[in-house]
C-alpha cells in the first residue's frame, strides 16, 4: 500500500488577478508565501519519504513546504502540470467570458464537452495525470509520498478515483494548498479526506470568489477625452483632496502617446456593462531599462474598498511581463497613504523620493521573478 498526500500549489498571480494560469508560469504572491508556511508546519512531524510536483514554479515551491525539515529530493513530472488552455493562457476571466461565452461555460460546467482548438480536453488531463500518479503510486510502494499539482488536474484526479463524471457538481477544485489523504492498493484507490486546509485556520483569506471578474476593452483617449480627463480629475482629487496642480490637456495627450504607441496601453474596465474603472499604462517610458511605467490605476468611487484594484494592477503587470519587461514602476504621492498601502501589499518597495507638489513622491517598483504579489 502507498499513502499519498495530493497537494494542490499555493497561490499565485492567476488566482488573484482572476487570470487563466494553465502552463503560464506567474510568480506565487506574498499570501501564497504564508500559505507554504502554514503547510509547512502542517507537515513538520509527517515522515514522508519521496516528494513529486508539477514542474511549473507554483507547484515546485508549494513542495518546497514538503522538504523544509526533511531533506527529500524534488521529483518534477509534466504530467502533473494544470490543464492547458492554449489560446485563453494568460488571458483574464471576465474577457473570455465576454468573448466566449459558449466555451466559457463548457470550460466552467460541462467539462466532458469543453473544446478550443490548441487547448487540453478534461479528459486528456486526466488521463495523462491518472498514469503519474498511479506509476508514483506503483513506484513506492509500502512508502508515503507527496504530490504537488492543481486545481483542475486534481479535480480530473478524483473524478478518475471516484468514478464520477467531469461534470458533475459534487467534484471540487481544492483550495490553495489543499490537502487530499488518500492510499492506493492493488490498482485501487481509498479516499480518507478530500480538500483538507485547515493548516491555513489562521490566516485571514480573501472572498475571491465572490469578487466580479472585471472585463476590460481598449480605448482610445483622444476619442473620449471628456471619460478620460473626468476619470484622471477623479482620482486626482480623491489622492490629494484638490484638483489643484491638476492639467487635464497634459494627462490627456501623454495618455494619447501611450495609445498610438501600442494600441492596448490604455484599458476602460466594466463589471457587466457597468464602468468601473480605467488604466493608463506607458509603454515608452523605461522601454530601453527594461521596466514598465503605471501613469494611471483608477476605480469609481461605487468599486473602490472591494478588493477589485488588485484585478487592474494585474493587467499592467501582465501587459510588461509579456512585453519582456523585467519591472514595473510608478510614482505614489505621501500623502495618498492608502495607495502605498496597496502597492506595497502586492509587492512594490519604494526605490527612491522627490519633492512633488502635496510632499513626497516615492518611486516605487515591482520586479518580475520575485515571489511577492
Amino acid at each position: 500500500m502507498t499513502e499519498i498526500y495530493l497537494i494542490r500549489h499555493t497561490q499565485a498571480e492567476g488566482n488573484v488577478y482572476h487570470a487563466m494560469q494553465g502552463h503560464w508560469d506567474g510568480d506565487v504572491t506574498a499570501l501564497g508565501l504564508r500559505q507554504i508556511d502554514a503547510l509547512a508546519e502542517r507537515f513538520r512531524d509527517v515522515k514522508i519519504d519521496a516528494l513529486y510536483s508539477s514542474d511549473l514554479r507554483r507547484a515546485m515551491l508549494t513542495a518546497g513546504a514538503i522538504s523544509r525539515y526533511q531533506s527529500l529530493k524534488l521529483h518534477t513530472l509534466y504530467d502533473l502540470r494544470e490543464i492547458n488552455v492554449g489560446p485563453w493562457e494568460a488571458r483574464f476571466f471576465a474577457d473570455v467570458l465576454y468573448a466566449q461565452p459558449h466555451e466559457a461555460e463548457l470550460f466552467l460546467n460541462r467539462a466532458d464537452e469543453f473544446y478550443l482548438p490548441g487547448a487540453e480536453r478534461y479528459g486528456d488531463v486526466r488521463r495523462r495525470a491518472a498514469a503519474a500518479l498511479e506509476a508514483i503510486a506503483r513506484e513506492n510502494e509500502g512508502k508515503t509520498v507527496a504530490v504537488v499539482s492543481h486545481g483542475v488536474t486534481i479535480r480530473c484526479l478524483l473524478s478518475h478515483m471516484l468514478g464520477k463524471s467531469l461534470n458533475d457538481p459534487t467534484l471540487p477544485i481544492c483550495g490553495n494548498t489543499g490537502v487530499t489523504h488518500l492510499f492506493y492498493e492493488d490498482g485501487r484507490y481509498s479516499i480518507d479526506y478530500i480538500n483538507d486546509c485547515s493548516h491555513l485556520a489562521a490566516l485571514a483569506l480573501p472572498e475571491w470568489s465572490r469578487t466580479p471578474n472585471l472585463r476590460a476593452e481598449a480605448f482610445s483617449p483622444a476619442a473620449e477625452a471628456a471619460f478620460y480627463t473626468d476619470c484622471y480629475a477623479d482620482a486626482w482629487r480623491f489622492a490629494h483632496g484638490t484638483l489643484e496642480g491638476f492639467s487635464p490637456e497634459t494627462y490627456l495627450a501623454a495618455a494619447e502617446s501611450h495609445h498610438r504607441a501600442d494600441g492596448e496601453s490604455v484599458l476602460r474596465f466594466f463589471d457587466g456593462e457597468k464602468v468601473a474603472g480605467m488604466l493608463d499604462v506607458d509603454p515608452q517610458r523605461g522601454e530601453r531599462a527594461g521596466y514598465g511605467w503605471i501613469s494611471l490605476l483608477y476605480l469609481k468611487e461605487e468599486f473602490r474598498g472591494r478588493g477589485l484594484a488588485v484585478q487592474l494592477l494585474g493587467r499592467a503587470l501582465m501587459h510588461f511581463r509579456l512585453r519582456g519587461r523585467r519591472a514595473v514602476r510608478l510614482q505614489a504621492a505621501e500623502d495618498n497613504a492608502a495607495a502605498l498601502r496597496f502597492y506595497e501589499k502586492h509587492g512594490f518597495r519604494r526605490l527612491s523620493s522627490e519633492s512633488g507638489r502635496f510632499g513626497k513622491l516615492y518611486l516605487m517598483e515591482y520586479r518580475f521573478g520575485e515571489s511577492h504579489v
